[in-house]
């Protein structure tokens, strides 16, 4: 029996890159060039790897190079396996550069808060691919795909770290027409006169508004009820009644003039309410960190505007909810 060979060394694959642009531009200081290396360097692995081979890949013609039948083989097969790594590369590269964040949100915050501000998030962050989902369920971030959750409630989340974006400030809103009979016939009468507009799910609801500025002898229980923030803005901007909302989700209306404060000199009530929230691990994401930053950011600058709108309105004193 004859013993085994050794299997062939593998190629340099260095060796075969400067190979295939020498074979492609048919002179040295040309793929010297492309491959910002000197021509020595370039002529150096083309004799290695024909010493290796142990044939001749090329042979010279008046200054050009031109292959052997040896070198066309081999060419060929440099090209082909050279392109399935730079199209691998290019994919992986692609991949890598175009990062996925997914973000569940409460409805009514993603469509009058979040939701104007996407378009300058993917601006500053084109590689970042946005998926907001704008839901009142919560997340259950063992079972779903959910990177970050902006949660509603003044309560933080056990178990998950959360950072508060928007101290809260409600207080009821109606039209300047509401405004002018408050002021002419009082506070107190046009509560008692007028159809009382709920989000039934807020934090605060008419009754315990009223236990907090010692309002008596207004019946809660009856006027128009929505689940959603948005219906009863528009309700209130309608003239349907008086909506008792946060300045955060009608920050347009107010800035307009559509909606004004009933009673300016009440001021609001605050209370953190919407919290930026995810498992303690997602924070070593830089997508997460990327977004984190951001929003911290745009919910600075929204504070400070509000503020001071609430302020141009008469209705800058604040009271801390005593939930």
């Amino acid at each position: 029996m004859t013993p085994d060979r050794p299997p062939p060394r593998p190629p340099n694959l260095n060796a075969i890159t400067y190979f295939e642009a020498v074979a492609r531009r048919s002179r040295v200081n040309l793929a010297a060039s492309e491959l910002s290396v000197s021509p020595s360097a370039v002529s150096q692995q083309i004799k290695a790897l024909e010493e290796q081979m142990g044939v001749l890949l090329f042979r010279r013609v008046k200054r050009r190079l031109i292959l052997t039948e040896q070198g066309e083989r081999l060419y060929e097969s440099a090209t082909e396996a050279l392109g399935l790594l730079r199209n691998a590369q290019t994919r992986v590269s692609q991949k890598r550069e175009h990062r996925s964040l997914r973000i569940r949100v409460a409805a009514s915050f993603g469509v009058r808060w979040l939701g104007p501000l996407v378009t300058d998030f993917i601006a500053e962050n084109p590689g970042i691919d946005l998926h907001v989902d704008a839901t009142s369920e919560l997340t259950d971030f063992e079972k779903e795909n959910v990177d970050l959750e902006i949660r509603y409630g003044m309560r933080t989340p056990i178990g998950l770290h959360a950072k508060a974006l928007v101290v809260e400030r409600v207080l009821p809103l109606c039209t300047p027409k509401f405004a002018a009979a408050a002021r002419e016939s009082g506070v107190q009468t046009v509560l008692e006169r007028t159809r009382l507009i709920h989000t039934v799910k807020a934090a605060i609801s008419w009754s315990e508004w009223m236990t907090e500025n010692e309002f008596e002898n207004v019946d809660t229980s009856h006027g128009l009820k929505f689940d959603r923030s948005s219906m009863s803005l528009q309700a209130a901007c309608d003239g349907a009644g008086v909506v008792l909302e946060t300045a955060t989700l009608a920050l347009n209306e107010l800035r307009s003039g559509a909606l004004v404060p009933l009673a300016p000199e009440l001021g609001s009530l605050t209370f953190p309410t919407y919290w930026l929230t995810c498992p303690p691990r997602h924070l070593n994401r830089r997508v997460v960190i990327v977004f984190g930053a951001w929003i911290d950011k745009k919910a600075n600058a929204h504070e400070l505007e509000k503020s001071r709108l609430l302020e141009s309105l008469g209705a800058g004193a604040t009271k801390a909810h005593s939930h």
